[in-house]
């Protein structure tokens, strides 16, 4: 009586596919894909294989779901922030504040964003530099050129000096490198990246 009481609590639909998403991102962020079984995340998310296999064929369909979600999340907040600010320089800053708080509230979605070698299986997904979220952030670079707020230079030469000290700092935060809190990063990281762009 109480597994079937069990049995009646656990998701469905949307409700289990986000668990076994969720699940997933965890697992593949703390073991890496390669080391994460779909048995692996039926256990931990405490849910049958059927139901598994109901809304994903395999696991390599379940890390696309998981990884094409995550980053039209990322595009949709970049956006926001393109529309709602003009200026090259703030729409620098509010870009790097943002990933500065995803990675300090959900530092397993922006493991599994920046550390996984996505192209090992995911064959048929463009390389993360190749996603409309990166491409959201040359954008910012190209339009500042031509606005005249950024020296005139190769875009993914002006897009790497501008964001990659800051996505590099992520990543030394999520791999417990840092000494201090990311967030007192923020700021000297900002100046350091607008110092190499702008005119």
């Amino acid at each position: 009586m109480q597994a079937s009481h069990k049995q009646r609590q656990r998701p469905r639909g949307e409700a289990l596919q986000e668990k076994v998403l969720q699940t997933a991102l965890e697992l593949f962020s703390e073991r890496g894909y390669f080391n994460t079984s779909l048995q692996d995340i039926r256990k931990a998310a405490d849910v049958s294989i059927g139901a598994i296999y109901h809304h994903f064929k395999n696991k390599e369909e379940l890390a696309k779901s998981l990884y094409v979600n995550l980053l039209l999340r990322m595009e949709t907040d970049i956006q926001q922030i393109l529309v709602r600010e003009t200026n090259c320089q703030q729409r620098y800053r509010e870009i790097v504040r943002f990933l500065f708080q995803m990675a300090l509230d959900e530092p397993k979605t922006m493991q599994f964003i920046l550390s996984a070698k996505h192209q090992e299986y995911l064959p048929d997904e463009p390389p993360i530099c190749s996603s409309r979220p990166f491409r959201l952030m040359r954008q910012v670079l190209e339009e500042g050129m031509q606005n005249g707020e950024v020296r005139q230079m190769e875009a993914w030469v002006a897009t790497t000096a501008l964001f990659a000290g800051a996505l590099r700092i992520m990543i030394l935060h999520l791999d417990g490198v840092l000494e201090a809190p990311l967030a007192d990063y923020l700021e000297e990281t900002l100046a350091c990246g607008w110092r190499a762009v702008h005119v």
